[in-house]
């Protein structure tokens, strides 16, 4: 089962539907959603969710429409009622929680957190856009919203900013699993990131040496190396025959040890002479 069906079957099964104040304002939020449609004053809500049509029938026993039909084509879940008039006017804040799990539950999808952060929510109206938006916001919630064939959809993309709507949707098993995940992947970027910087380091420590060994057969052939200063060609040998050793390595390889910065200087003198 995907994360996001595990996290809607959640949802489907709060047990708040005794309270008649959260199935109303649960209810608003699935009428506006944009899996919902109207015509000949009718409406109808379609999803693949079982748990989903299961709870949108319920909201709709519990506040006493029983004339609703219910159809399956093939994995298509369709509900059929009466249009039900929507207000949004003095919507009580306390309230905003229950519409925006409705309208989640309605048309929202999650992806995988192990892939990316994304949810969203589609809306059927601007207006209602408005509204869940205000509502995130006044939860800290931040989120954004676009508008694609007269449809609007709120998104988030932010992993922290998720894992708070999935605690207000109620959803505590599918938060404490989302946080999990975001843990791991977090230590696997950050891990990444370190064996990303030790191979750049180690290329460019390569680069550097095939460049110095270089400049040290050059003055093998033009006969100058025996004419260098004796700390010059010790340094030389051994980085000819320690091609992958980082000069903090070849410093310690010297008798008696010199420091990093000394190999460097040595190094660097070579390169010019090998230049000249």
């Amino acid at each position: 089962m995907s994360f996001s069906t595990e996290l809607k079957e959640e949802i489907s099964k709060t047990e708040n539907l005794s309270d008649k104040e959260a199935v109303k304002y649960e209810l608003l939020g699935y009428l506006m959603s944009s899996n919902i449609s109207e015509k000949d004053n009718k409406i109808k809500y379609s999803t693949e969710n079982e748990y989903n049509i299961n709870r949108f029938s319920r909201l709709l026993s519990n506040s006493n429409i029983d004339d609703y039909d219910i159809s399956i084509q093939g994995k298509i879940f369709t509900i059929t009622c009466p249009k039900i008039k929507i207000q949004t006017e003095n919507l009580p804040k306390e309230q905003i929680k229950n519409v925006i799990r409705g309208a989640y539950l309605g048309s929202g999808s999650i992806n995988n957190p192990e892939n990316t952060y994304h949810l969203e929510i589609g809306i059927r109206r601007k207006e209602y856009a408005n509204l869940i938006i205000k509502g995130l916001n006044e939860y800290d919630i931040k989120c954004n919203c676009i508008e694609k064939n007269k449809e609007y959809t709120i998104y988030l993309k932010d992993g922290e900013e998720i894992s708070k709507i999935l605690a207000l949707l109620g959803a505590n098993k599918s938060v404490l699993k989302y946080e999990e995940i975001r843990v791991q992947r977090e230590m696997k970027n950050k891990i990444n990131r370190i064996v990303n910087c030790e191979t750049a380091n180690m290329n460019k420590t390569m680069n550097a040496a095939i460049e110095q060994i270089d400049a040290i057969r050059k003055l093998k052939e033009n006969g100058k190396f025996e004419k260098m200063e004796k700390t010059l060609k010790e340094i030389a040998e051994l980085r000819i025959q320690n091609p992958s050793a980082s000069l903090t390595e070849l410093g310690k390889m010297l008798q008696p040890p010199i420091s990093k910065s000394g190999v460097n200087y040595r190094l660097k003198k070579i390169m010019e002479m090998g230049k000249e």
